[in-house]
Order: C-alpha cells, then sequence, then structure tokens
C-alpha cells in the first residue's frame, strides 16, 4: 500500500511512499531475538495485528520500499511467501548452477522457490497431485514434474536424478514426511523445513540421515534486510508473482474457501 501519514521523526519513508510491511515485526536483520526456552516467535496476524485491512499502523521500521515493477497485489506476496522461498534459497542455501531444487506442492512459496531457482540456474522438481497444475509448473519453468498419486516421489527423483538424489528440497508438507525428504536427499543436500501440514511433530529415518549428512534447516519466514534485497531482485530480474484469484475484501469467505482448496500460487484480497 501506500504510506497515508508519519510521524516527524521517521526518516526513512516519506508519506506518499509505496511499501510493503515486515511479517516478523522487528526482525531487521539475523535471527529474531529469543532464547532456547523461548524461541523468536512474532508475526502480524499472530502476535500482532494483521493486513487485511484498508489502514494500519505499524512502526516505521516494519516498512521496505515496494517493488516499482509490481501492483499492489503482486508486491503483497512478497513479504511472507516470497521472503520464506528467498530465506531458504538465497540467503541460507544458496542454489548453485547446475543444481537439483524440488518443492512439494505448487501453492505460494513453491512457486516462488521454482521461480527463485531458475533465475539461480538450478533445474526445479515440482510435485502435485493434480495434472492441471503440473502443466501449470512446468510452463513456469520447472524442469521435471512429478504426479504423487501415480508413482513414489522419492523413486521418481532417484530416476530423474540417476540415483543422485536432489541438492535442496523444500519440505512443505512436514510431520513424518520429513523422511520422505530425507530419503529423497543427495549426499551432503539441504532440506529447508517450512511447512507444518501433517504436524508439528517431525520423524525420519535416521541411517540415511547419518549416512548422507544433510543439513535440515528450520525456515521462520526472513528479516528485514532479506525482504529489501528480495525487493531488488524481484526489480532487476523481472520475476512476477504468481497470482491464482484477486478477491474484493467483501469476497472474503470465498477467498478462504479457495485458500483451503489449494490454489496454483497466491490468493489475494484486494481493499479497494
Amino acid at each position: 500500500g501506500a504510506l497515508s501519514s508519519a510521524a516527524s521523526d521517521v526518516y526513512r519513508r516519506q508519506v506518499g511512499d509505496r511499501v510493503l510491511s515486515t511479517f516478523s515485526p522487528g526482525r531487521l536483520d539475523g535471527p529474531g531475538h529469543g532464547s532456547a526456552r523461548v524461541p523468536p516467535y512474532v508475526m502480524l496476524g499472530g502476535t500482532h495485528p494483521g493486513v487485511l485491512a484498508e489502514f494500519v499502523a505499524f512502526p516505521a521500521d516494519w516498512f521496505v520500499r515496494a517493488p516499482v515493477t509490481l501492483d499492489a497485489a503482486e508486491a503483497s506476496t512478497l513479504p511472507c511467501a516470497g521472503l520464506t522461498a528467498w530465506t531458504a534459497l538465497v540467503e541460507y542455501g544458496p542454489v548453485r548452477p547446475g543444481q537439483t531444487v524440488l518443492v512439494q506442492g505448487t501453492g505460494g512459496v513453491a512457486l516462488f522457490g521454482l521461480q527463485l531457482a531458475r533465475t539461480q540456474g538450478a533445474d526445479v522438481i515440482v510435485i502435485s497431485g493434480s495434472d492441471d497444475k503440473l502443466a501449470r509448473a512446468k510452463a513456469l519453468g520447472a524442469t521435471h514434474v512429478i504426479h504423487r498419486e501415480r508413482e513414489d516421489w522419492v523413486e521418481a527423483v532417484y530416476r530423474l536424478t540417476a540415483d543422485r538424489g536432489v541438492d535442496h528440497i523444500l519440505e512443505l508438507v512436514g510431520g513424518a514426511h520429513l523422511g520422505r525428504s530425507i530419503e529423497a536427499v543427495a549426499l551432503h543436500g539441504r532440506i529447508s523445513v517450512i511447512g507444518v501440514f501433517e504436524g508439528f511433530t517431525v520423524t525420519g529415518p535416521s541411517a540415511p540421515l547419518l549416512l548422507k549428512e544433510p543439513t535440515i534447516r528450520g525456515i521462520n519466514v526472513g528479516h528485514r534486510r532479506g525482504l529489501e534485497e528480495l525487493v531488488r531482485a524481484v526489480d532487476r530480474l523481472g520475476l512476477k508473482p504468481v497470482i491464482d484469484t484477486r478477491y474484493r475484501l467483501e469476497d472474503l469467505p470465498a477467498a478462504l474457501e479457495h485458500l483451503d482448496r489449494g490454489p496454483f500460487g497466491k490468493v489475494v484480497v484486494e481493499s479497494r
């Protein structure tokens, strides 16, 4: 949105600037504030008011410049889904040309992962249970697609990579599904744990974990610096977020129902 008013001591932004809010309030760079006993947990729409509104009032440090190449709806997809994929593949990755990245599903984080990995010169494998979504992922740049209902996706990964496995997996399912990712990852590969659709307790086989020595890292969206870097990359690369459908604010129930069904990319609600 646009900055409608600001205190006299605000120097980072001016009234009229197009801005985005950060998803993790106060996390400007590096890890958030917390401890081993109480890990950092702050987010808009959780511990702080969200942004499904026509006007919000936040500290100036919570805003970054919006990309000039995207409209407001497209830009709104960056602070959560876009930044999560960026943190996994660029901030912590980093993905290198010639590597293989696997993304699970075709939601917002998955498709940002697909797009970002391709810009880094990586091959991308996409898993889905929908022929239509797999075809659309292929059109978006996926190197290979796997229909998870027709074949064991881990065996398909072995086939597609000549048993090498994949260098980086965006684990978007969670729970016991992490074990399948451990089976599919390459030696010394990386698994970014993001989704929790199958529960908050992750499990997996210890033998391949010990023998392959992969890095498994949880992804807690990201910080303000990362969002600023993502905005610059979007403008430089011409990256366009994938929006399945745009809804008006008065159609919010339909938007939430669509989200439950599983969109291709993002569902966006526009206030005006």
